[in-house]
């Protein structure tokens, strides 16, 4: 055989040994699929819905593998089809929901918190001064909210009869436009209805709830745990790999919007005016009233504890809910 048959035959014998190497190579990994979400939520405006719009425009859901959709739903069938099972993540939970759940026997648990506490009752009419002023009126509110729940809470530390309001329910949407019309003697409302409330209607006041006075005396502190995000028990434990997940997507929301607060109020307030916008900004800027602060439910453990007791007080449960409706597990 000669030298030049000799390489020929050797590059023949390479190549085949390439081709056959490249055939037995497992092929490249598809992308993996994000993980699907359904969320249902309050409608426009409520805190609820703040973030949701965007989580969706700036991809933050499928940044962590997640494909979240939003279900928008009032506060009465939101709390029925959350607590059926219908829906098995609800992204307008607030504690004293999750406590009421429990009570009712349905194992939910509050996974993060979003937003603490705000409320307030407004009017326009001058004969009522104080809350106490109520007793014989008419006030507007979405009865089946808990944060029309807290605010029954300070008003009877303040010695108000609720037995002598007479409460006018409404879904949350309607809030804003009871006390534009002056449809009711006061309004009993939260951000961000009040900050837009204010800029279409400047002359109405706020009544004084004494609420930083009334919680430090009743609950130690000042931080009241107030709406974030619960599961049923059974969707947790078939998911529990993608929980930290959410809550990286719901923590970068929170960080996006008080970054640019002029480019998310135009998100999540679309279809509003450029002073009601001037005042959404203002709103996340000072977040005082906004309350934002997505933090998991076991390290405000103590502060949950303390509205599940204020919820007894009004008799919106008879028992304590049980600690388990607090997730324990890392977020991070």
């Amino acid at each position: 055989m000669t030298r030049l048959s000799v390489l020929v035959r050797s590059a023949l014998s390479a190549a085949a040994a390439l081709a056959c190497a490249t055939l037995m190579a497992p092929a490249p990994a598809a992308a993996q699929a994000p993980s699907k979400i359904t969320i249902v939520v309050f409608g426009f405006p409520s805190l609820g819905a703040f973030m949701p719009p965007v989580i969706k425009a700036k991809h933050l859901d499928a940044a962590h593998g997640l494909d979240i959709e939003f279900v928008e739903r009032p506060p009465d069938a939101y709390t029925t089809q959350f607590n059926s099972g219908e829906f098995k993540v609800g992204g307008s939970a607030a504690v004293l929901t999750v406590g009421l759940a429990d009570a009712r026997g349905v194992k939910v648990k509050y996974l993060f918190n979003l937003f603490d506490f705000w409320g307030t009752i407004v009017t326009s009419r001058p004969e009522i001064k104080s809350v106490k002023d109520l007793e014989g009126k008419e006030l507007a509110a979405a009865a089946s909210t808990t944060n029309y729940i807290m605010s029954q809470f300070f008003a009877k530390q303040q010695g108000v009869d609720m037995s002598k309001v007479k409460v006018v329910n409404t879904a949350t949407p309607g809030l804003v436009g009871y006390a534009i019309a002056d449809r009711a003697d006061a309004i009993q409302l939260w951000e961000p209805a009040y900050t837009l409330l204010k800029a279409k209607k400047p002359n109405i006041r706020m009544l004084d709830t004494n609420m930083s006075k009334t919680w430090k005396s009743f609950a130690g502190g000042e931080r009241i745990p107030y709406l974030g995000i619960a599961a049923h028990a059974d969707w947790i434990e078939a998911n529990q790999a993608l929980i930290p997940k959410l809550y990286a997507t719901y923590k970068e929301a929170g960080e996006y919007i008080v970054k640019h607060p002029e480019e998310s109020a135009a998100l999540i307030a679309p279809k509003s005016t450029p002073a009601d916008l001037e005042a959404l900004v203002s709103l996340i800027k000072s977040n005082e009233r906004l309350g934002m602060s997505v933090v998991g439910a076991n390290e405000v453990r103590k502060q949950i504890e303390a509205v599940y007791k204020a919820g007894i007080d009004v008799g919106y449960f008879k028992t304590q809910p049980s600690g388990d409706t607090i997730y324990d597990k890392p977020l991070k």
